[in-house]
């Protein structure tokens, strides 16, 4: 579909008394525009008309313009479908082209933080995505929630959504996550107790910037969640690995380093601990409150896939524990229902929650309200608990698939634990692999994985790999799992 351009009344200035004639005007205008590279070839202009009637000019005058730049090659013109900038652009462009890139690389005179986004080795056209263990997006409820949706702006007192509320979230969702956490989780919680963010990131953010201050030290697991370092570091928070083994966090190793310095925070992943899979364990669990009641210290929970928890019964968070006075929980609506559902929440006591309010509303104001009260109707209506348990079925079946996949076509070249929960395995290679080059050689076969690398706080090879499987069919997992292994 050919897409036709607005008129350019502010893109064209046009001076009636200049020396120049206006025709010209418009045409250097127009050329202006190309080789800025607003005005893409192939791309279709507006026809004389009502560009001359944008302009007050008379269409003799657009058209003379167009002409001229149809004549020196800018512009070419199709019968009955109107005007284009031209496939074969004039030679001069690439001068302006190389003068383009020597901007492109000086330096600007003010200074900035750089940041950079990690690119995830994945295409569109990638047959096979093993991501870190996102859910399957074509399980969503998408039918309730746009029944939800819809039902919300048909309600009388609709107008009173549109304007703005309470940073926190609505009471309404509040109130829902609250009832949640409460009966699934056994976390005590008011909704006071609880912010809305757009999804755990988010929760991360304010946590840190509400919490930190520079030169703060944060212990954090290693292996880890490499996103939440960056979100700490930023804050102005010096960062301390701590190991992890195949009961969560080594708090041993945490003990001592309260022993040596002042540590403010410890992040942790105890459910299905990032990357590794594995659940901290009850005395972990216990001991871990223990040491943040006597060294001060809050506990940033994250608990970001709660739900699918399949050996047993799902572990109640650290924030349940009677005596977790200073636990700061983070969860997500996104692991259930999908990612683009951008519905996180922080629980903590009320006034650290209005502090991390004040500060949401500096950088965010507020969330989605309308969004808020569909998904809190469907919390209300048991339609989120029902998709839950659908998809755990489903998840579970998928694990299971994995796990004889893993046995079948990579067993010769891994060793791995079935996980307890969450949506992703944690692979080690009997030998030693570069996981950035593995991932480069597997684009290139259509299958897109994670380098493990950066998991590491030292970015120390930890040959393995985190494979999530929540969002492959069984076709499609053992698809990429065969080009894996002959690639290995």
């Amino acid at each position: 579909m050919v897409q036709i351009l607005r008129p350019w009344k502010t893109i064209l200035p046009v001076v009636l008394d200049s020396d120049e004639a206006v025709y010209r005007q418009i045409a250097k205008g127009i050329i202006e525009e190309i080789k800025r590279g607003r005005f893409k070839p192939g791309m279709a202009l507006p026809g004389t008309r009502p560009l001359a009637l944008d302009l007050k000019l008379n269409r003799k005058t657009v058209i003379l313009a167009y002409d001229s730049l149809i004549a020196e090659g800018w512009l070419t013109s199709a019968y009955k479908q109107g005007t284009f900038v031209s496939d074969k652009l004039p030679q001069n462009i690439k001068l302006y082209r190389d003068h383009k890139t020597i901007i492109a690389v000086q330096s600007i005179p003010f200074s900035y933080r750089e940041q950079q986004v990690n690119s995830s080795l994945v295409q569109e056209n990638s047959l096979v995505v093993f991501n870190d263990g996102l859910p399957d997006v074509r399980l969503a409820p998408m039918n309730e929630l746009m029944r939800a949706y819809k039902r919300i702006f048909q309600q009388n007192a609709k107008w009173r959504m549109m304007g703005y509320g309470d940073p926190r979230g609505t009471d309404r969702i509040r109130e829902a996550i609250a009832s949640m956490l409460i009966h699934d989780r056994g976390v005590s919680v008011e909704p006071g107790q609880l912010c809305i963010t757009r999804g755990s990131q988010m929760a991360l953010y304010l946590i840190a910037n509400v919490l930190i201050e520079k030169g703060d030290h944060i212990a954090i697991e290693n292996p880890g969640y490499a996103p939440a370092w960056k979100v700490f570091e930023r804050a102005g928070a010096k960062l301390i690995p701590v190991a992890v083994d195949e009961n969560g966090i080594c708090v041993d190793s945490l003990e001592v380093l309260c022993t040596q310095t002042k540590v403010k925070a410890v992040y942790v992943t105890p459910h299905h601990q990032f990357p590794t899979t594995v659940s901290m364990k009850i005395d972990r669990r216990l001991r871990l409150i223990e040491l943040s009641n006597q060294y001060g210290f809050a506990i940033i929970e994250d608990d970001y896939d709660h739900e699918f928890h399949f050996s047993s019964k799902s572990l109640f968070p650290l924030a349940s524990h009677q005596n977790a006075l200073n636990v700061i929980y983070i969860g997500s609506l996104s692991k259930i229902v999908a990612p683009a559902l951008r519905i996180g929440y922080v629980r903590a006591s009320q006034k650290f929650i209005a502090a991390l309010a004040a500060l949401r509303k500096m950088i965010d104001v507020q969330g989605d309200n309308v969004m808020e009260h569909a998904v809190a109707e469907l919390m209300e209506e048991g339609a989120v608990k029902k998709h839950a348990k659908k998809a755990y079925a489903v998840y579970k079946d998928r694990r299971d698939n994995m796990e004889g996949m893993l046995n079948t076509y990579l067993g010769s070249h891994i060793s791995f634990k079935k996980p307890e929960g969450g949506l992703a395995y944690w692979i080690r290679f009997n030998e030693n692999r570069n996981t950035v080059e593995l991932a480069a050689r597997l684009l290139e076969k259509g299958v897109s994985i994670i380098p493990t690398e950066p998991f590491s706080f030292h970015s120390d090879a930890l040959n393995a790999l985190r494979l999530g499987y929540a969002s492959l069919t069984k076709d499609e997992m053992e698809m990429g799992l065969k080009l894996i292994a002959k690639e290995l």
